[in-house]
């Protein structure tokens, strides 16, 4: 589960991730489409589209974006999204169904883009009351990654000075006060996800509270 060898290594699992997703949101009323996510100031539908948009972009075409932005990347963010939304959850759901087994993405690790598919997902799936067994193995892997890096998502400087434990598998990373959970709630905590606070255990979580941002 590493980024070094060929496509065939992290790519299926992202498409399984994607297809999972597609697969339960496939009945979702338009009055749920508009459902908030937990990505603050997004519905469940804008996330999708995110997701969508992710899946499309070569890395000349994010780079164009960038400039085009002159360097905001939230604005470019905003600006691809909008691309993908479609005029209602259906067509919403249609363009991400057609990027499921893309291989496109930005200038990113092939383990960030399976990142983005599982860590998306739950600020969909949370809110609409969904859920999915994720195997351990993939979380463990993902758990790792973020544990180490800052690329995507400042998470490895959210966690530093704690010692992070999962209980449903071998995660495990850091030194200092315990905060203990299964490695889902793990992996969204340091991805900033105030709703999977309540889930962990230990005497390091008040100060992960502290760096986790609240949603507004």
């Amino acid at each position: 589960m590493t980024d070094s060898g060929t496509k065939t290594e992290v790519w299926p699992l992202i498409f399984a991730e994607r297809a999972a997703l597609a697969d339960d949101l496939a009945e979702l009323t338009e009055e749920r489409w508009e459902t908030a996510s937990l990505c603050a100031g997004l519905t469940v539908r804008e996330v999708l589209a995110h997701l969508t948009s992710g899946a499309s972009l070569t890395p000349l075409r994010w780079m164009a974006g960038v400039i085009r932005c002159r360097w905001d990347f939230d604005k470019q963010v905003a600006m691809r999204l909008a691309e993908q939304l479609g005029d209602d959850g259906a067509e919403t759901l249609e363009r991400f169904r057609r990027v499921v087994t893309s291989t496109t993405k930005p200038p990113l690790p092939k383990i960030a883009m399976l990142g983005e598919a599982i860590v998306h997902a739950e600020d969909i799936r949370r809110p609409l009351g969904l859920h999915r067994d994720y195997p351990i193995p993939v979380l463990t892997a993902l758990a790792r990654y973020y544990g180490g890096s800052d690329l995507v998502v400042t998470a490895k400087g959210r966690i530093g000075g704690l010692r992070l434990q999962a209980t449903d598998g071998p995660f495990a990373t850091g030194s200092g006060p315990l905060v203990s959970g299964t490695t889902l709630a793990l992996i969204m905590a340091m991805t900033g996800r105030t709703a999977y606070l309540a889930e962990l255990d230990g005497d390091g979580v008040p100060s992960l509270r502290e760096r986790v941002p609240a949603q507004t």
